[in-house]
């Protein structure tokens, strides 16, 4: 089967036309095209996204099934109950949303991945995802510790349809107290799932699970055409997943 292959501007082909099990490449539907805020726009509103690698042309992917993490599932594991119990009592913990995304890109770019020695995250990316960031689509939720930028991730959202895209850490569990926030963050105001692309076991442990392309891109639709939310943590969101502080008399 030949890979449709994309002038600047062209419009992608339908998401149900990426390759499939029998074919070379699973999921992969088209290359070249460009990474421009429209076209970003038109392919994640279609349930498809870019992945390339250097030396690459513009790879353009939408893989079946889908992994998902349905917010209302998200596992909230012990161990990370008691961090975030922690955080968000400690004086100089907080998370902030779109304060630092360019930084926060720049360190998904070079955090280590398990079994890749680069990144796909190249600068054409990074120029890309920001200028989606300045028109108010791409957002950074990050772990703030005693002033320093700790942790962190970054994502897509269209209307109230949000996609997980790379995350970071500098501190143990920073990327997870922002993966948590984002959660929180998607229960308050009503975003029922976060895409997360590819299957992983980590992933698959915080309570994410496979779903049809056909289900997901219909959820895409429905979801991209509600009102945004305002993209702002505010630490009443915390009460998602953790109980209400109670404040007692002094």
């Amino acid at each position: 089967m030949q890979l449709p292959w994309l002038d600047p501007g062209d419009p992608l082909p339908d998401a149900a036309l990426a390759w499939g099990e029998s074919d070379p490449v699973p999921g992969l539907l088209a290359a070249g095209g460009g990474l421009d805020v429209a076209s970003l726009l038109q392919a994640y509103g279609s349930g498809i996204f870019p992945w390339f690698s250097e030396g690459q042309p513009i790879l353009w992917w939408s893989p079946d099934p889908r992994m998902v993490l349905d917010v209302s599932r998200f596992r909230l594991h012990r161990s990370l109950r008691k961090t975030l119990e922690h955080f968000r009592l400690a004086e100089g913990c907080e998370v902030r949303i779109d304060h630092g995304f360019e930084a926060v890109i720049s360190a998904c770019s070079t955090a280590p991945r398990a079994g890749q020695s680069g990144t796909w995250i190249l600068p054409e990316m990074m120029a890309a995802y920001t200028a989606l960031h300045r028109a108010g689509h791409a957002h950074s939720v990050e772990t703030w510790i005693d002033g320093e930028l700790a942790g962190g991730l970054y994502c897509v959202a269209i209307g109230r349809a949000v996609f997980g895209e790379s995350m970071f850490t500098r501190r143990p569990d920073a990327s997870k107290i922002a993966l948590a926030a984002l959660v929180a963050f998607c229960r308050r105001h009503g975003i029922a799932m976060i895409d997360c692309q590819q299957k992983t076991s980590h992933l698959a442990s915080l309570g994410a699970r496979e779903m049809p392309r056909e289900v997901f891109v219909s959820h895409v639709a429905h979801a991209r055409a509600l009102s945004a939310p305002r993209w702002r943590f505010e630490p009443v969101y915390w009460t998602e997943l953790l109980p209400a502080r109670t404040s007692f008399p002094t």
